[in-house]
C-alpha cells in the first residue's frame, strides 16, 4: 500500500488502495464526539486493512466538540470531506463511493447522509455503521441484553445519564429539540426515504446497540435495504482492538465494499445475528 497522506487542508488522510478496485470509503472514527484521532486503530488500523484489500479509504479528521465547537461543526466536516472526495474522485481512481464510521463517527456519517437527502445531494452507494450511537435518550435494553450488561460491569458504561450528557455536550444544550441529523435515531420513515443501503455491525454486550436497532427498524419500515449483524462476544468499540472480532467485522465490511466494484449499489434487506460464515 502506498503510504497515506494528508489532503483537503489536512481535513482527511487518504489511504490509497494497494490493488485499486475503483471503490472509495469516507470513514469517521469514534470517541464520543469529543475524543479520538486518525491514529487510533479504529481509524488507522481499519483504513490500512481495507486499503490493502482494494478500497481507497479517506479518514476524516473532523473537529472534536468542546468549548467553541458543537454540532453542526463535526457534521459539516464530514460533508466537506464528502464533497472533496467527489471532486477528487478522478485523481483518486474512485468510481463508486461508500461512507461509514464507528460509534460517534457512525452517528456523524448517518446524520450527514440525512442532510444530503434533505438537500437532494449526491449519495453514497453504501453506508457502513459500526456500533453506532444514534439516540440521546435510549429505550431500555431487552432483558437478555440487560442481564449481559449486569454480568459484565466493564461493558456497562453507557447508562442513560452518560449518553444524555454526551449528546448535550455534542449539541451544546438540551437534547429535547435536537434534529434527526444530530440524533438520527429520531428519524421517521419519511425522513429516510431514499436512504442508501446500510451495513450495521453492532457490539454484542453494548447498550448502544439499542439505538442502532431503532434506526434499523425505521429503515426497514421505509423499505430501505439494511443488514444488521451482531458481532458475538464483543463489547462496544471492538474495531479499536486488533483481534479476531475486529478481523471478522472487517471481513464483512470488505466483502460489501468489494461488491461495489461491479455494482452501483448493494441490496440486502436482511437482518442477522452473528458474523456470517
Amino acid at each position: 500500500m502506498t503510504e497515506p497522506y494528508a489532503a483537503a487542508d489536512a481535513l482527511v488522510r487518504v489511504y490509497p488502495a494497494s490493488d485499486p478496485q475503483g471503490v472509495g470509503l469516507v470513514w469517521a472514527h469514534g470517541g464520543g464526539f469529543a475524543a479520538g484521532d486518525l491514529d487510533m486503530h479504529e481509524a488507522d488500523g481499519v483504513a490500512r486493512d481495507l486499503a490493502a484489500r482494494g478500497t481507497t479509504v479517506i479518514s476524516v479528521d473532523y473537529r472534536l466538540v468542546g468549548e467553541g465547537c458543537r454540532y453542526p461543526a463535526p457534521s459539516d466536516d464530514i460533508l466537506a470531506a464528502w464533497d472533496w472526495v467527489l471532486g477528487a474522485a478522478g485523481d483518486l481512481g474512485i468510481e463508486r463511493f461508500a461512507i461509514g464510521g464507528a460509534s460517534a463517527g457512525a452517528n456523524l456519517v448517518t446524520g450527514a447522509v440525512l442532510r444530503l437527502l434533505a438537500a437532494d445531494g449526491p449519495l453514497p452507494s453504501l453506508v457502513v455503521l459500526a456500533y453506532p450511537t444514534l439516540l440521546a435518550v435510549q429505550p431500555e435494553p431487552a432483558a437478555d441484553l440487560r442481564a449481559a450488561l449486569d454480568a459484565d460491569p466493564d461493558a456497562d458504561r453507557f447508562s442513560p445519564a452518560v449518553v444524555r450528557a454526551m449528546y448535550e455536550d455534542f449539541l451544546g444544550g438540551p437534547v429535547d429539540d435536537a434534529p434527526p441529523a444530530a440524533v438520527p435515531g429520531l428519524a421517521e420513515p419519511d425522513d429516510v426515504a431514499g436512504f442508501p443501503p446500510v451495513l450495521m455491525i453492532n457490539g454484542d454486550v453494548d447498550e448502544l446497540r439499542v439505538s442502532g436497532e431503532v434506526f434499523a427498524a425505521t429503515l426497514a419500515a421505509a423499505g430501505r435495504d439494511v443488514e444488521v449483524v451482531i458481532e458475538h462476544g464483543t463489547t462496544h468499540g471492538h474495531l479499536n482492538i486488533p483481534g479476531p472480532a475486529a478481523s471478522a467485522s472487517l471481513d464483512l465490511i470488505a466483502t460489501r465494499l468489494a461488491a461495489l466494484a461491479s455494482s452501483d449499489s448493494v441490496s440486502t434487506d436482511t437482518v442477522s445475528e452473528g458474523t456470517p460464515s
